[in-house]
């Protein structure tokens, strides 16, 4: 990065989780290794395979957002939209203070608005189109987040939405940095997803991924010998992005740390190409060379990160294959890891920018959250926090994350002096 090139800082977080909603509360647990992983009670699960999940619970949208936003959007996006209200109060900035063309939204979704779309399809079925909603035609949208959020704020600056699975949400953060460095002001961006629903659950299924277990303490492992699969969740985190110097001379009350680096790779499907000798059954992972990118953008070496968040798929083969990355970058066991998504479930496009959220954080306190439940499998010679958090001097941490179907991307978040 060359020194004129515009720094883009945090000034502003609304985080929404299973085990805590808003900063303080969200922290408070993470920080401890309090789990909200238990039996999903949004729809009766007993039939299905898997039953756990990361819910948010009482949540009452009522109470935070106007009576006409209700009928016209799912949960995620109610969800997102009080979100961005409280990363606009934690960054001090209220949507009228900057020009509207000056402020844009990149999100990201996995799932879209699916449980409304459920309840739709179900009148459709059951009752004929005319008592479908008008707002089926958005509210199941992918861009749904993006687009409530900048009506809702009067921003109409460059904005979008990314979908790439796990990976979406760091993606998202990307885009919204490429958005401030061409010269926008203020930027929101993450992800959130909420598809705790029939539909939305069979389509999880589908991915021959979840775990199915019972017991909310033994279901999702990473880096676990006993690792069987996830469990999914709900929730994600929204960030306000802005230019350092902006954000300075307006006077943000908070700079929580820059985002200096970032990369994406992506793993093809196997094929021909893939099956002679030389490679021994298949190209290399593409995570290693996404993790090196994302270090040479922050202009960083591997010595200067104190710490890693975790992708932490949760069944064996993507455990080793991320394993395996960190300790070719970092060396054995010579960085600490982390994965405090085990508390929570995986929360799709939302997980990651919690996972950059809880980095921040880490810095401002110097304390590492736990990765709960697991013991660290011999196998992976990795440094893996568990079972307490950790005092430790964060002044830099690395994200990262992986989609379904091959997507790789990484993170780098710096503290700012």
């Amino acid at each position: 990065m060359s020194a004129d090139t515009p720094r883009t800082v945090v000034t502003g977080i609304g985080v929404a989780t299973p085990n805590g909603l808003g900063v303080d509360d969200f922290w408070a647990a993470t920080r401890i290794g309090k789990n909200a992983i238990g039996r999903v009670t949004r729809f009766d699960p007993t039939r299905y395979p898997s039953r756990l999940a990361g819910e948010i619970q009482g949540f009452v949208a009522e109470d935070h957002l106007p009576n006409r936003l209700i009928p016209q959007t799912d949960r995620m996006t109610r969800l997102a939209l009080v979100a961005a209200d409280c990363a606009f109060e934690d960054a001090g900035v209220r949507p009228g203070d900057i020009p509207e063309f000056d402020m844009g939204v990149v999100t990201a979704s996995t799932s879209g608005g699916f449980e409304f779309g459920q309840n739709e399809l179900k009148k459709l079925w059951s009752q004929g189109s005319q008592y479908v909603s008008a707002y089926q035609s958005f509210a199941w949208f992918y861009a749904v987040n993006s687009g409530q959020i900048s009506i809702r704020n009067g921003m109409r600056g460059p904005s979008g939405v990314v979908v790439s699975d796990q990976a979406g949400g760091l993606d998202a953060i990307a885009q919204a940095r490429r958005q401030i460095r061409k010269g926008s002001k203020l930027i929101f961006s993450g992800g959130f997803d909420a598809s705790i629903c029939p539909w939305g659950w069979v389509a999880q299924l589908a991915g021959g991924r979840m775990s199915t277990s019972d017991d909310p303490d033994r279901a999702y492992l990473p880096f676990d010998a006993e690792a069987s699969g996830y469990v999914p969740g709900e929730g994600g985190a929204l960030i306000i992005l802005e230019d350092a110097e902006a954000a300075r001379s307006r006077g943000a009350r908070n700079i929580y740390g820059e985002i200096s680096g970032y990369a994406a790779t992506f793993d093809p499907k196997p094929g021909p190409l893939d099956s002679g000798p030389s490679s021994e059954g298949g190209r290399e992972p593409g995570l290693r060379r996404a993790i090196e990118l994302a270090l040479a953008d922050a202009a960083l070496a591997p010595e200067d990160i104190d710490v890693v968040f975790a992708d932490a798929a949760g069944t064996p083969e993507l455990d080793r294959v991320e394993a395996e990355a960190i300790s070719a970058v970092f060396g054995p066991g010579r960085v600490p890891v982390t994965a405090p998504k085990t508390m929570t479930g995986r929360l799709y496009s939302g997980a990651a920018p919690v996972d950059v959220v809880s980095a921040v954080l880490s810095m401002r306190e110097g304390l590492i959250p736990p990765t709960t439940n697991v013991t660290l499998s011999p196998e992976y010679d990795i440094d893996l926090v568990t079972t307490q958090p950790r005092t430790a001097s964060v002044r830099a941490a690395l994200v990262l994350a992986r989609g379904y179907g091959g997507f790789n991307s990484a993170v780098v978040v710096q503290a700012v002096d």
